[in-house]
């Protein structure tokens, strides 16, 4: 399969051409990708630098950049050497300046790396580790953010994208074997997620995991159809019980749930 590598310019942290980026590559799930991210470029020399040492290469720039000098250089030397090249920012900029009738600041977005929001993020992944897979169900009194959900129902790579975004995440695993803790009934119901998927979504996804500890599903329970149906069955009720949202995450990529999970928070006004 063709592997196609995706390099991200920004004049800052590179978070906008990311995260709209992954938003458009979700649409071509069975395509083979890989992302660099070029922060901080700031000068011509930078993006010459960046492009001549990827220009042989299967590659597409998505840049995002403010100061129209760099915006067209990097335009120039996509058309020099024949590189797809796709300007995030320009076309909204020039939109915007043309319909309020006032020149861009041309200030790079958030240029100290040590803001408020910065210190929120570190303080959301930290807690999402803390609180990850039930490690401590306490997290769920202090969190923004619990996810529920069986085994492989992308809790934990969930609950870190949303606490890139500034949330604080705690995630519990359900097995029908333990009962949820009591916590779950104790916060405002609107908070919870509950994540589930198609059995034959999680039967594949299982059987991957147990390949790749060396067993089979002849040696684990933990891939086979039956008891998948039981947990996904056990974990559907309790959501019920709850009353909390429930997605479905089958085709789903993690960007795509964790937009519904925000929105649903703006909307209640979280």
């Amino acid at each position: 399969m063709r592997k196609i590598h995706i390099h991200l310019l920004s004049d800052s942290h590179g978070e906008t051409a990311d995260i709209v980026s992954k938003a458009v590559f979700a649409q071509f799930p069975e395509m083979d990708y890989a992302f660099t991210r070029h922060a901080f470029v700031r000068s011509k020399d930078d993006i010459s630098s960046i492009v001549n040492a990827i220009r042989d290469t299967d590659c597409m720039i998505i840049y995002t950049l403010v100061v129209e000098d760099l915006r067209e250089h990097m335009s120039y030397l996509a058309y020099r050497f024949g590189i797809k090249a796709v300007d995030i920012m320009g076309p909204v900029l020039t939109e915007m300046s043309n319909l309020i009738g006032q020149t861009p600041a041309m200030v790079s977005g958030r240029s100290d790396p040590l803001d408020e929001s910065y210190f929120k993020r570190i303080e959301a992944i930290e807690f999402a580790v803390k609180y990850d897979d039930g490690k401590d169900p306490r997290g769920v009194l202090k969190s923004d953010i619990t996810l529920i959900g069986v085994s492989r129902t992308s809790k934990t790579p969930l609950s870190m994208y949303l606490a890139n975004r500034g949330y604080r995440v705690a995630n519990i695993p359900l097995v029908p074997e333990v009962d949820p803790p009591a916590e779950l009934y104790k916060v405002d119901i609107r908070r919870v997620f509950g994540l589930v998927a198609d059995p034959r979504k999680l039967n594949s996804i299982r059987s991957e995991r147990l390949k790749a500890l060396g067993l089979t599903t002849q040696n684990s329970t933990y891939a086979q159809m039956d008891r998948i149906r039981e947990e996904l069955n056990a974990s559907e009720r309790l959501m019920s019980a709850l009353g909390c949202t429930v997605i479905d995450v089958s085709q789903r990529a993690i960007e795509e749930t964790a937009g519904i999970i925000m929105e649903n928070m703006v909307r209640n006004k979280l």
